[in-house]
């Protein structure tokens, strides 16, 4: 079904081979990928190995837009210099918190108009698809605060990372990576009816997440499997490959890919992209796709994969696994008892949703119809809920009959509106099981509340399947069970409603607009340089193999208050850790009494167990969480900033999960370290790193510091903080991106 092939690859004539004599050199012959002849065209530095990429567009959605204005405006900002489009699909609900929600969407449009953005308002389109119906072109890169920025089935290098970046392309600054190893994904075969983009996304995911494989590379899809592939079908692997953790996406294009551009009414956006002729690849993953079965991931991850048929062969080892899972997640404080739905030999659903940008698309949804036509979900506890992606896809689908085919079934029909995927819309009821064709499933995300005794597991599966399991009422039942699963209806594409509603400011900037500031919108507070030494106090310890951003911030009901540094703050850790916020607060306050001049008992205490308690003035007091792999997921910036504006002034793990992660926490001036993976250290227990800022001046990569145990020992501990580019250290010293920004415009 997938194999990864670890060692390097040449495509000749479009057929993978291994090198051998008279093969061109790799680093030459990597040149003559997609992905290079991409990245090449973008690179502002003369370092093929040190990329500063500028980007052709940029996008936001409204749980990240204000605070990367507030922060672009803090630190200069004139006007757009590429066109920003700012879609507000992920707090269009508006149900928490007043008027707050709205104000920031006025917020958006005040500041389109200022600054010469582009602004999509609530309900018109999930951000991805607006993206891809009227941003993406071949050739192009598209920078997003969202880390499921990608368009490369459509010709465009997408790359998702947290708002700071938003900012630096804001401010006509870089993105800066290393040159990237990429990887071929090559396909062959045409998946048997029945089997849907999820299915083949999910596969790969499977194959790919857990060792690494593709981690922080770029993903180039070739080969004759391409061909058997509708746009959309296209689509919905490459928005998934996020979960794979690579860098971003490139796809060869064909006629299927020229025919969409001229159907949605931009065909000079189309040109041919393929690799040239022996082009090398450090690595691939072989993908047969007549091989993939209809497939489902479990709680908690979508790497928990498995097909439809394993799970009903072994369904009692499988759901003891994840309610095995469950307890190690939560500490036997809150159980998921997914056993319990298991009967007559089935797995029975609470719930399904077919929803955003993976599962809202035009094709996922006709053929959902498909499968319901002439049957209903029934009247029990299952309930189905649909979310076409866009206005236009909304408009077609209601031209067709199609909604009113899935009405008749039973399906409600809702918003264009992105909240299913990230626990702000359909949430499920307690100990519910929710089947969902959107981006992911981690713990904590769709609405659960451990802390109250509240969790609902939520497994990811194709539109397809998810329509045949509503036609059977519930029962967990693969696509390929029926014969009638594609509808092979054209979309027809009207983009009349995005003319009338979109507001298209680019290159219209009016700089004397004022912008509608509503009660909520704050700015950030003040924050200080890296001082010359750190103690850090542990006020979070994880020991999962993997900490999302959505453990780090919860998703859902915060979005209220993503504009109000100080109160999102208050959510920071509370599913995971919920002491978190009171501890950092404790050590934030003994820090202001440090810099007024006093001398705090328990950072005295500490430094005098290390022999440091003359340099108390020169000692930065600041919380620090551990996690042995933090970041997977969102590129939401507030996993980082929230943990800053609490008194946050480092992470500690053995590896950051996305490179995206690690960016937000450098560009909030937060210190990267790394360590050895025989971290043994409590909350509570502190850290002490002298020589901090020298270290970071001076590009020191092994720093020996000192951990100062509760029970009173002291041990000594090496941290490392590796390959910080040169602004990457400035941004550190000065405290984070915006000091960095506002010390550049003093000189």
């Amino acid at each position: 079904m997938i194999e990864l092939v670890k060692e390097g690859v040449y495509l000749k004539s479009g057929i993978p081979v291994y090198g051998g004599e008279g093969f061109p050199d790799k680093n030459e012959a990597r040149e003559r990928t997609i992905a290079y002849s991409i990245l090449r065209a973008h690179n502002q530095s003369g370092d093929k190995n040190k990329l500063r990429i500028k980007f052709d567009c940029l996008t936001s959605h409204d749980i990240t837009y204000v605070g990367i204005i507030q922060t672009a405006r803090g630190s200069g900002l004139k006007e757009f210099p590429v066109p920003y489009a700012m879609t507000n699909c992920h707090n269009s609900l508006c149900a928490v918190g007043g008027t707050i929600n709205e104000d920031d969407h006025v917020f958006g449009l005040s500041a389109a108009v200022k600054y010469g953005g582009v602004f999509i308002p609530p309900n018109l389109s999930v951000m991805h698809m607006y993206m891809r119906e009227e941003m993406a072109a071949c050739g192009r890169m598209a920078l997003g605060s969202d880390s499921h920025t990608r368009y490369g089935a459509l010709g465009t290098m997408g790359v998702g990372e947290g708002g700071p970046e938003i900012v630096k392309q804001l401010l006509s600054n870089t993105y800066d990576v290393d040159a990237p190893e990429v990887v071929l994904v090559y396909l062959e075969g045409a998946p048997k009816p029945g089997v849907g983009t999820h299915d083949v996304a999910l596969a790969l995911v499977r194959a790919t997440f857990s060792s690494g494989f593709v981690k922080n590379k770029v993903l180039e899809f070739a080969g004759p499997g391409i061909a058997n592939l509708p746009i959309d079908f296209r689509n919905g692997i490459d928005v998934m490959t996020t979960e794979t953790t690579c860098l971003s996406s490139i796809w060869q294009t064909d006629d299927k890919v020229k025919e969409y551009y001229q159907a949605i009414g931009r065909p000079n956006d189309y040109k041919e992209l393929k690799p040239g002729e022996m082009a090398y690849y450090d690595s691939m993953v072989k993908i047969d796709l007549s091989k993939i079965e209809c497939m489902i991931a479990l709680p908690y991850h979508p790497s928990n994969v498995f097909s439809i048929k394993d799970l009903n062969a072994n369904m009692e080892d499988i759901l003891s696994g994840v309610d095995k899972e469950t307890k190690k997640q939560f500490g036997g404080k809150v159980e998921l008892n997914l056993l319990a739905k298991a009967r007559d030999g089935k797995l029975w659903a609470d719930q399904g949703v077919i929803a955003g940008c993976a599962g809202g698309t035009f094709d996922n949804i006709c053929d959902a119809a498909k499968i319901l036509e002439g049957g209903d979900i029934g009247n029990g506890y299952f309930a189905l809920s649909v979310y076409p992606g866009s206005a236009p896809v909304n408009l077609a689908l209601s031209k067709n009959g199609v909604l009113v085919s899935l009405i008749e079934a039973g399906a409600v029909i809702k918003p264009t509106f992105c909240g299913p995927c990230f626990g702000a819309g359909d949430v499920p009821a307690n100990n519910g099981l929710s089947i969902r064709h959107t981006t992911r499933n981690f713990p904590n995300r769709e609405g659960s509340k451990p802390g109250q005794g509240q969790l609902s597991g939520v497994a990811l599966m194709d539109a397809r399947s998810i329509a045949a399991t509503a036609r059977n009422k519930g029962a967990i039942t693969a696509a390929t069970d029926f014969e009638d699963t594609v509808a092979g209806l054209p979309f027809v594409y009207d983009k009349d409603i995005y003319e009338k509603r979109v507001y298209n400011g680019f290159g219209n900037s009016k700089p004397n607009e004022e912008l509608r500031l509503g009660p909520n919108i704050t700015d950030w507070p003040k924050m200080y340089p890296l001082g010359k030494n750190l103690l850090l106090e542990l006020t979070a310890v994880i020991h999962d193999d993997v900490t999302t951003t959505d453990e780090l911030i919860p998703s859902g009901e915060t979005s209220s208050y993503r504009s109000n540094p100080l109160k999102l703050a208050e959510f920071a850790l509370s599913r995971r850790c919920p002491e978190y916020v009171g501890l950092s607060k404790a050590v934030a306050a003994a820090e202001l009494e440090r810099i007024e001049g006093k001398a705090p008992t328990r950072v005295l205490a500490a430094l005098e167990k290390v022999g440091a308690a003359n340099e108390i003035d020169h000692t930065q007091f600041g919380s620090t969480i551990f996690a042995k792999k933090p970041g997977d997921g969102s590129a939401r910036e507030q996993a980082a900033s929230c943990q800053k504006v609490l008194g946050g002034f480092a992470n500690i793990c053995y590896e950051f999960a996305t490179k995206r992660y690690r960016s937000n926490c450098i560009n909030w001036g937060m210190v990267p370290f790394t360590v050895e993976p025989t971290f043994d250290y409590a909350v509570g227990d502190m850290v002490f790193v002298p020589g901090i800022r020298e270290a970071i001046e001076t590009g020191k990569e092994e720093i020996q510091a000192k951990v100062i145990r509760q029970r009173g020992d002291v041990e000594e501990i090496l941290l490392y903080v590796r390959n910080l580019t040169p602004d990457e250290k400035a941004i550190i010293l000065e405290g984070c991106l915006m000091n960095y920004y506002a010390a550049q415009n003093m000189k």
